[in-house]
């Protein structure tokens, strides 16, 4: 029973330290040299986080829909931001993938990967919805157009990630899901 209670109170301690590891005053850069706080959700109806690794040619493929959204999106008090998750990605990679591939949305590099530990993000292109609270109610894949690694449909027939959006500024109560993301993988420290 007692080692049942301390692995329990381990494993909590270490649930708390993760979560503790980035809050609303987390800063990052984006490729503008902007300073962002991308967990700072208060002000914003949703935040949404999108990681992708340039070299993911699943999230590469997304760019035009990822464009998209934040441009329905953004005068809808909807906080959006695009994370490149790739450990040796510089800056000056960075600033030619948003560019080679149409991004407007403020980009952040994350080659620590503290935006996806914090959001349990697994995977490229995921996206992540925290409410204007902070509270997380979305972690998966944009749409269902990449039906299988290797295989996609022609057209999206479901738009979780827009589908969460209308339904936060709907008004509506949004309860925590997740949905399989097919991609890459983020890498692990």
């Amino acid at each position: 029973m007692k080692l049942r209670f301390h692995t329990l109170m381990v494993l909590l301690l270490g649930w708390t330290l993760h979560l503790g590891a980035a809050d609303a005053k987390t800063e990052f850069k984006d490729l503008n040299g902007q300073i962002q706080r991308p967990l700072a959700t208060a002000g914003h109806k949703a935040t949404v986080l999108i990681f992708v690794w340039q070299t993911c040619p699943v999230a590469n493929a997304y760019a035009p829909e990822i464009e998209r959204i934040y441009q329905d999106y953004k005068n809808r008090g909807v906080a959006m931001y695009l994370v490149q998750v790739d450990p040796d990605l510089d800056l000056e990679s960075a600033r030619k993938h948003a560019t080679d591939y149409g991004f407007t949305l403020p980009v952040i590099t994350d080659p620590k990967n503290v935006l996806a530990k914090y959001t349990s993000a697994t995977m490229t292109p995921e996206s992540v919805v925290l409410l204007e609270d902070g509270r997380r109610v979305y972690n998966g894949r944009i749409d269902n157009r990449q039906a299988a690694l290797g295989k996609r449909r022609p057209k999206a027939t479901v738009h979780d990630l827009r589908d969460t959006l209308d339904a936060i500024l709907a008004g509506k109560d949004v309860k925590p899901r997740t949905t399989e993301v097919i991609g890459c993988y983020i890498p692990e420290e």
